[in-house]
């Protein structure tokens, strides 16, 4: 019962994100929206999930696990019911600084639940959980222009608040049988420079995902295609992410040395980037496929690396907290720095170039990153 309700609970953290894409042109001709402030409806929330990895003990101490998440789904339903109603530029912008609230405290506090009340099955509760958000992600690319062009641009945005208050009841009748009581809560240990350069790594990466996920889709927009086909682009990239994080959860125990692993992932990363400036709008299947396996494959990567440089459960919790915190407050300016970009170029390459430059850094951070260093 539980690894169902983990399942849908994840499916609510990026619809509002990912569906944004799809529906630029709309935006653009109803809401008024500028690049810079399409920009913002994946920047916000961004910044929120960094800013609740950065309070997770505050959170934990203060709401629990339990009312936090439940704060944080209702969040998310009460924004997209306001979307919904008023879908004008300013009520976007500001109903995605309060649902980026609702998005970090679940991603903040879900985790911590994982870990702290059923650590036997840990792996495989966070892998539904990562699973979960991915699939969200794609369904919402993928049926955002169809659902707009189909019944309006108000019912597209306020559909998501029917999974999230299914997910809302389920959690209220649900947690009292299958979750404990909250236990103490470990506290923060310190940092050093590692941490800082894990912290950096895992946010750079984390940006080449907030990148594609709002801005594949006007990109081939802007290159002939229509955004229902500009969807389903970026939903089947979400799908290739799921799978990459299954391969890559399967074969990661054969590589003591993280290095390896890491440089190939990048490389995959790279030359989607470098695809995308090559081939514009043609073989829109080549970069799909190496920017979902290789975005797919680094998320995990990089948070199995950050737990690789903790000698506890208590280091872990404090260092996931730190580097997770601190890299969504860094990958936020990708595609804020995308839309400034848009606005001013009429291009997206320089985007993508931008972010090559940050990939070919993360190789040479990645090399650091030697066993027992």
């Amino acid at each position: 019962m539980f690894t169902l309700l983990v399942f849908i609970i994840a499916l609510n953290l990026r619809p509002i994100m990912a569906a944004m894409g799809p529906l630029f042109p709309l935006l653009q001709r109803d809401a008024q929206l500028s690049a810079t402030q399409m920009s913002l409806l994946t920047t916000l929330p961004v910044i929120m999930m960094g800013l609740a990895a950065l309070a997770g003990p505050l959170l934990l101490r203060t709401l629990g696990e339990v009312r936090g998440i439940a704060a944080g789904l209702v969040l998310l339903a009460l924004t997209c019911v306001v979307r919904g109603v008023m879908p004008s530029s300013s009520v976007l912008i500001g109903s995605a600084l309060a649902a980026g609230v609702g998005i970090g405290l679940i991603q903040a506090l879900m985790p911590a639940l994982i870990k702290r009340h059923f650590a036997a099955s840990a792996g495989t509760l966070m892998a539904i959980f990562t699973t979960g958000i991915m699939a969200g992600a794609a369904m919402a690319a993928a049926t955002a222009a169809p659902l707009a062009d189909a019944h309006g641009l108000g019912i597209t945005l306020a559909l998501p608040v029917v999974p999230a208050v299914i997910a809302v009841l389920l959690w209220l009748m649900a947690l009292h049988s299958v979750v404990p009581a909250n236990a103490q809560h470990p506290p923060a240990t310190a940092r050093n420079s590692r941490a800082w350069l894990l912290m950096v790594f895992f946010g750079i990466g984390t940006g080449a995902y907030t990148l594609v996920l709002a801005w594949l889709p006007p990109f081939y927009m802007q290159h002939g295609w229509l955004p229902q086909q500009s969807g389903y682009v970026l939903g089947a990239l979400t799908l290739t992410e799921v799978v990459a994080g299954f391969v890559l959860s399967a074969l990661i125990h054969r590589f003591r040395d993280r290095r390896r692993p890491l440089l190939v992932v990048l490389s995959a990363i790279l030359l989607g980037l470098i695809s995308l400036m090559w081939f514009g709008g043609a073989h829109a299947w080549l970069p799909t496929l190496l920017l979902g396996l290789g975005i797919g494959s680094l998320f995990p990567l990089s948070l199995i690396v950050t737990l690789d440089h903790a000698h506890s459960p208590e280091q872990a919790g404090a260092l996931l907290s730190f580097v997770q915190g601190g890299g969504y407050l860094l990958a936020a300016l990708m595609p804020l720095i995308a839309g400034l970009v848009r606005d001013r170029a009429a291009s997206l390459d320089s985007a993508w170039a931008i972010m090559s430059v940050g990939i070919v850094l993360l190789m040479v951070m990645a090399l650091r990153f030697k066993p027992h260093q």
